[in-house]
Order: structure tokens, then sequence, then C-alpha cells
């Protein structure tokens, strides 16, 4: 019998059409705490920016609201888009949270803009827009300041990142192409693959399989952990997560438009008149998400879990319905058979 899976949840902080993003950001934290109750692992938050429908923007914030109002969850960002920051300001931010919240704190690490080229160019104004080959680097660097801090003959050797913390964040690099997988080989840190981005299912466990072949242990992970972040609408019936999915794949549609109006709600979706286009783009983008009933969602779970060789998973669920959210969280975790109180870093080895 295969062991349980490791859930988690990676919250985007959905913004629905009507609601504001005051109540989206308070609907995070609502979330964790149901999420903690229900036994899941981690309850990670996403950054995005200047994205109206998403209201996650600074993750680092959400985290210590997120980790005030629970006890064991573990919290983290899912993750903080490194290039546009110093590194060493992102070190002294999540020294700050793993103070605070010592053992709980996840700092997951992204290379992709979480925004256009323009809103990049605004996040780095008056400097430059750092190119992302020296992402290595940053996550180097990071790496160094969250620890005793640069080596000897470093050009930034001496300066250390505060405030002293008895230990440090769980240091995780995300990402949804081969590049983010080997550099998490090469540095011996976990990687969780955004299955649920769409961008590039197809090859999801040969990259998967990347990741382990090139792993290096290193002085925070002995052998490869990989995670793999799904989307994922369960309901009490399939007809029922059907209506509640209807609310995303429209908004994906608008979103790709560049219309900014939220999340719609699921009678507006199933109002909308599809062209054969939008038709093939939802095709297309189904694949990469799971809706179903909690048999259904099981199995499915079940067979990427397979796929990646991890059970360790990640459970993305955005709708217009917040209590239709919980919900699905609620059935997802019933199902699978997670109980509160689970050791959050326990199972999810990549074998």
């Amino acid at each position: 019998m295969a062991e349980p899976l490791l859930l988690s949840v990676v919250d985007q902080a959905p913004v629905r059409k009507g609601g504001t993003a005051a109540e989206a950001l308070r609907e995070c934290v609502e979330l964790a705490v149901a999420a903690e109750r229900l036994g899941y692992a981690r309850f990670w938050i996403a950054e995005h920016h200047n994205l109206p429908s998403l209201a996650a923007t600074s993750p680092e914030i959400l985290i210590g609201q997120v980790a005030a109002h629970t006890q064991r969850i573990r919290v983290g960002s899912g993750g903080v888009m490194l290039t546009h920051y110093s590194a060493l300001k992102v070190a002294e931010q999540f020294r700050t949270l793993e103070s605070m919240f010592p053992g709980r704190i996840d700092l997951g690490l992204g290379r992709a803009p979480g925004g256009d080229p323009r809103t990049a160019a605004a996040l780095a104004w008056p400097s430059g827009v750092r190119d992302v080959r020296q992402y290595p680097e940053q996550v180097e660097d990071l790496l160094a300041w969250l620890g005793d801090g640069p080596a000897q003959g470093h050009r930034f050797a001496g300066v250390r990142a505060g405030p002293p913390a008895a230990g440090t964040p769980e240091v995780w690099l995300l990402g949804s192409a081969l590049d983010s997988a080997l550099l998490a080989a090469e540095r011996g840190l976990p990687f969780s693959f955004a299955h649920f981005f769409g961008t590039a299912v197809e090859h999801g466990p040969a990259i998967a399989n990347a990741y382990r072949e090139r792993f290096r242990p290193s002085d925070q992970l002995a052998t490869p952990r990989l995670n793999v972040a799904v989307s994922v609408i369960c309901a009490e019936t399939a007809d029922e997560a059907r209506h509640h999915a209807s609310s995303m794949k429209l908004s994906r549609l608008n979103l790709a438009r560049g219309l900014h109006i939220g999340i719609v709600p699921p009678e507006e979706a199933l109002a909308h008149a599809y062209t054969p286009e939008e038709l093939a783009f939802l095709e297309q983008s189904a694949r990469s998400g799971i809706e179903g009933d909690p048999a259904q969602v099981r199995d499915a779970l079940e067979e990427i879990a397979a796929r990646y060789g991890t059970r360790d998973l990640s459970v993305v669920t955005i709708c217009h319905d917040f209590d239709a959210r919980v919900r699905s969280y609620e059935l997802v975790a019933r199902v699978c058979g997670i109980a509160p109180g689970a050791d959050p870093r326990a199972g999810g080895v990549a074998t």
C-alpha cells in the first residue's frame, strides 16, 4: 500500500468579480486556518503584480498574518520572485519571520516576473530590470545570508543579515521548467513543480526525473524532495464541481485577453457563448487541472503522484464562492485521509 499523500495549499488570494482585494486577503487568512484544522502540511502564498484579480502581491506580509492566526501549519511563499529584489533584504524578511514563528517558515523562490514586463520595470525602478541570468548567484547569496553570511573573498563578506535566529527558513526553489529544477538539484534544495501553470505538463515528469538524477546532497537536504502543485476543484458531485470550475475557466480566458475583472460567478461563466478558439484554449488548459467528486479527485491526484514519483502535492483551488473553496479542501482532505497534527516534514521524498 502506498504511503498517504502529503497535501499542502498554495493560495493566490483570488478576487471575485464585484468583490474587493481586502476581502480576498481576509479569506486567505481564513483559508489558512481551515487548512491547518484539516491537516494540510503547508500553506504557501503566491506573488503577483498588476493583476487586480489576484490580491497576493506581498507574500512576506501575508505570511506573518497567516502564521499569527495559526499554530502548527508551516507557512511560506509560493514564491518570492527573487529577481525583483535584494537577496539581503529577502533574507532579513524571512529571518524575521523565522524569529517570530520558529520552525514554521518556508521560503519558496521563483525566477518568473509574476507580472508583465512593464510592471517588472516599475518594481526595479530606478535601477534596471535585473538579468535573469543573475538568479543563481542571487540564490547563492540568499542562502549565505540565511546562514553565517558570505564567505571570505565575497564582495559582501562581513555583511550580516539580521535579526539573529535560532533556525533558518526551509528554502525551496519553484518553477515550471527544467532550468529551475536543475538549479535546485545543483544546490541540493527541494523543488516544487508548478503543474497547475499548464505550460509544461507534458514535460513535468521528465523535469522531475532530471531533478532527481542531478541532485547533489547539501547541508539542508540529503536526498531529493519534490512537490507538485495541482489545480483542483472538488465537490460532492461531479456536476457541482463542473459548476464551480466554470468560474475559473472563463476567468482564465479573461486573463489571457487582458481583462482583469475578477473571478466571475458560475452563472455568468455558464451563460458565456464560447467560440471554437476559446473552447480549444480551455481544452488545452484543462490538462493541468482536476475537477470532480471526491473519488474522482483522489484517483486523479494519485495518478499525478505516480507520474511524478512523489507523495508530496500542493492543491490550488480557485472558484467564485469562498465557501465552495473551503468545502473543496475539506473533501480532498477527507478522501485522501490526511489528518490534523500530521508532521509537515514527513513524506514527500522523491524516489
